[in-house]
Order: C-alpha cells, then structure tokens, then sequence
C-alpha cells in the first residue's frame, strides 16, 4: 500500500455513542483490520472488507461532512502506520480527532493533540493480556480507558487494574460498559448480555468515581445495524 493511503471499510455521519463525547454529531473513519477477535465483538465485518483510500480523500469526505468531530476506529486502526499522517492532518484542519483503539500497539507515536479512547480487554473477552503494558506510561487526561464487563471476574480484574495503575488520576474517565449479547459469526463466539442494572450495582458498591457507559447508538438503532 503507498505511503498516502489506508485501508477504509467505511466513512459516515451519526451520533457518537461512546466516551465522554457521546451524543454529539460526529464523523467516523472505520479502517479495515484487527488482531484480536473479541468474543463480543460487534464490527467483525471490519477484518477483511474494505479498500485503499488516499488520506486526501478521506479528509476531504470528512470536511463535507458537518461536524468539526470525527473518530478513527476500526478494527484497530493503529494496525496501519499511515493512520498517523491522517490524525495530523485532521488536527492542522482544526478537527477535533477521537481515536479508538484496544491499546494492543505502541501509542506513544500518535499526535499529543489526538484525544484516545482506549478498550482495554478483560480476561473473559478472549483478547486478555493483548494490551500493551508500556501504554500505560503514555497515558494523558486528553485520553479515555473503557472496559466492556462481560462477568463479575472481569469487574474484579478492571477495578484492580484501574486502582494498581492510578488510571483516575491519569486519563479524563474511566469508563465500565456492560457487553450487550452478539450473535455467534464465523470465527466469534456467541456472548450473552450482561444486565446494565447489575454492572451499576457493582460499581456503586465499589465506590470509585467510574463511569457506567452504554452504547448510545444501539439503543438509538438496532444493536447490529452498521454505518452508525
């Protein structure tokens, strides 16, 4: 692929439905591929479908597009090195640029001006242990952590993480949502829903200021609907 390209499986205009930006107006620039495969993951058509885009092109899709906000995720869009001229020119066009991304690759390359949005996996995701551990050290209160709580291990596991690693007093939030349930796909296991009212007990009975977070655009659409 040239230097001036990435891969894209899609670029549209809907409510953000995550982070502390959700419900706002934003852009998204979905680029192919990731190496995980999450037991609930919901944008597997990402893996393998998509096409070789100019970045020109896409920052000018993006620019008629009307918002000032836009997202890069995937996928996992730090797969594709060329992200990086991407971010940097969003940002010198005074776009305000989410990146969403597991933290399974380095981020101390990305912008400083870039706001990230990090997933890190849980142990029942079937991703565990994929995080890079030296991310932490990276870690800005431009950036956002979120955990997808598939069971009470996982809660246990995420509650420990955040306290052992001060990720209070290093990012802007921290973030707990609970796993809605997924369909089995081809190469995906099926993952059953963990009731949203269970998850705010947990975290009300741990005590920390972390935020319970659902993903507003599946209950605003269908939970597999996609473009939005």
């Amino acid at each position: 692929m040239a230097d001036d390209e990435l891969l894209v499986h899609e670029i549209f205009y809907s409510i953000q439905g995550e982070s502390t930006w959700s419900g706002l107006p934003c852009s998204f620039i979905r680029l192919r591929g990731c190496p995980l495969r999450c037991h609930y993951c919901d944008t597997s058509y990402a893996f393998a479908e998509g096409d070789a885009m100019l970045i020109e092109t896409i920052v000018d899709k993006v620019g008629n597009m009307p918002t000032r906000l836009v997202e890069i995720t995937g996928g996992e869009p730090l797969l594709q090195p060329n992200v990086h001229k991407l971010i940097t020119q969003l940002l010198d066009q005074g776009f305000e640029v989410l990146l969403e991304t597991s933290g399974e690759r380095d981020i101390s390359s990305c912008d400083a001006r870039v706001h990230r949005i990090i997933d890190i996996k849980t142990p029942d995701s079937g991703a565990g242990s994929s995080f890079m551990h030296g991310n932490f050290g990276q870690l800005s209160m431009l950036d956002e952590v979120k955990f997808v709580i598939m069971t009470r291990e996982d809660f246990d596991w995420a509650l420990q993480l955040v306290e052992s690693e001060g990720l209070l007093r290093k990012v802007k939030a921290v973030h707990f949502s609970p796993v809605m349930e997924q369909e089995p796909t081809e190469c995906i296991k099926g993952s059953q829903a963990l009731p949203p009212e269970e998850l705010s007990k947990w975290i009300l009975d741990g005590g920390l200021p972390i935020r319970m977070h659902l993903q507003v655009h599946k209950y605003i659409w269908s939970p597999d609907a996609k473009g939005v």
